[in-house]
């Protein structure tokens, strides 16, 4: 893609995400730096979104949450008075990191949200780390990410390891009672694509799954781009599970349900514990198939109240009516840099439905906003404010990230917020939400676990089919 063109693009996406400031690569707003600005100057904020190419539509939705966040507490006075302001940048692609990371720099930038998927995120993060700046992380779970020890970068939502853990627990605390069984007589078959992601949930399963003293029968990786179905679902009927945790990618996830079913291959329940479960294209490609199966994932609009603390719903409940009369672009801007039709049809395709009437404003945000949302929150209205007596820069907001202790139920997707310090964790939200979900319906989702979430009860265990 040309310069000109990705201009226009970036562009045509902030101008569809009214409050956005957008800065082309190499030039410099007229806003000093964060960490020495007066008094009155915005504090600019970095952010690295794909907002061009596939991932554009879900990545524009975090962004947008992110966006509402901002304007909540700007709206709310600001920081000391002063202004949040968005410098966006379009990452197509985990390359165009360290430049993304040195032009926001010479912006004045010392902190930068980003950047919904996790293979870009990593990049995101290593680059940002080694100029200098804080990355915030705004959606992507890859445990890779907070992993490596590095002390500028944080992630509020839950990371890979957390969507395993889930899986196995569930599958020890709640299944078993349904199966007339203990933790210790679940058989379990844990089955992973060949890739870092579903590799890093998978082992969190394992771990879990054995300190739970759950029987772990099959333990099966499979080849990501030629799987071997047949093979895959052979062993499985040998070693007889009661319950499957899969880790797989969207395409691939889809096509283990339809070889399972095709197979015949019957268990009492299957815990998706990566992205297919959780995803229009796995109800809309499965249709009644879908039906009965558990996702591990983080939260989305429409669940429980009690799941957060008065403060925290009260911020809920304005971002639900924020998105309920803003909905956020679902589109990227076409070839020439336009911006889509509003008057457009909408989209046809498969369409999740939660356990609230999706038309009303308490079915509340999509996935990707709140998890957007959520994490920017506890940036803008928690962790800049705390670092602001002593500065923006990026020690200083680093410094106020790892003292922050917010309890479980303080943000409002549920989660609190206190930060990893251990080497291999590090900067990890270790109170970050997840929950489980299950199709119960053609198209439509109920939360059913932890209880504080749910809107609904297990059903469908054993599975039909």
């Amino acid at each position: 893609m040309t310069a000109p063109l990705r201009r226009l693009l970036i562009i045509a996406a902030a101008a569809l995400l009214a409050g956005c400031s957008v800065s082309a690569a190499g030039t410099s707003p007229a806003a000093a730096s964060p960490s020495g600005a007066a008094t009155g100057d915005p504090i600019r904020i970095g952010a690295v979104f794909p907002i061009s190419g596939n991932a554009a539509s879900l990545a524009l939705e975090e962004l947008r949450g992110v966006q509402l966040a901002a304007d909540f507490v700007n709206a709310d006075g600001g920081i000391g008075g002063r202004r949040i302001v968005l410098d966006l940048r379009d990452l197509e692609s985990g390359d165009g990191a360290p430049a993304a990371m040195a032009s926001l720099r010479a912006d004045g930038v010392s902190v930068v949200v980003g950047a919904y998927s996790s293979e870009l995120s990593i990049p995101a993060a290593a680059a940002a780390d080694q100029a200098g700046l804080v990355y915030w992380e705004a959606g992507a779970v890859a445990d890779q990410l907070t992993g490596r020890g590095l002390p500028l970068v944080f992630r509020v939502g839950a990371s890979s390891t957390n969507l395993g853990d889930n899986s196995a627990d569930f599958a020890a605390t709640q299944l078993a009672p349904r199966l007339g069984t203990t933790a210790a007589g679940v058989r379990l078959a844990i089955v992973a694509a060949n890739d870092a992601y579903p590799q890093s949930v998978a082992a969190a399963a394992v771990q879990t799954a054995r300190s739970n003293g759950s029987q772990i029968v099959d333990q099966q990786t499979y080849n990501l781009t030629y799987p071997d179905w047949p093979k895959v679902m052979a062993e499985l009927a040998a070693t007889k599970p009661s319950v499957i945790i899969l880790a797989s990618h969207i395409d691939d996830g889809v096509a283990f349900r339809k070889a399972m079913v095709g197979a015949g291959l019957k268990v009492a329940a299957l815990i998706g514990s990566t992205m297919a479960e959780c995803t229009p294209d796995f109800a809309g490609e499965l249709g009644a198939d879908a039906i009965g199966v558990f996702a591990s994932d983080r939260p989305t609009g429409g669940f429980q109240p009690t799941a957060l603390d008065p403060t925290a719903r009260a911020v809920y409940d304005r971002l639900a009516a924020a998105w309920a009369i803003d909905n956020p672009v679902t589109a990227p801007a076409d070839e020439y840099g336009s911006a889509p039709d509003p008057a457009a049809a909408p989209s046809t395709g498969p369409q999740i439905v939660g356990p609230i009437d999706e038309t009303s404003p308490a079915a509340g945000p999509s996935e990707e906003a709140l998890s957007g949302f959520s994490a920017a929150w506890a940036l803008f209205h928690d962790v800049l404010p705390a670092a602001a007596p002593k500065g923006l820069g990026a020690d200083e907001v680093a410094t106020a990230a790892r003292a922050l202790d917010l309890p479980t139920g303080s943000l409002p997707n549920g989660a609190g917020v206190k930060f990893s310090s251990a080497t291999g964790t590090l900067g990890q939200n270790l109170r970050a939400a997840a929950v489980i979900w299950q199709w119960q319906a053609v198209q439509k989702y109920t939360f059913v676990w932890p209880p504080t979430y749910a809107t609904g009860s297990i059903q469908f265990v054993p599975l039909s089919r």
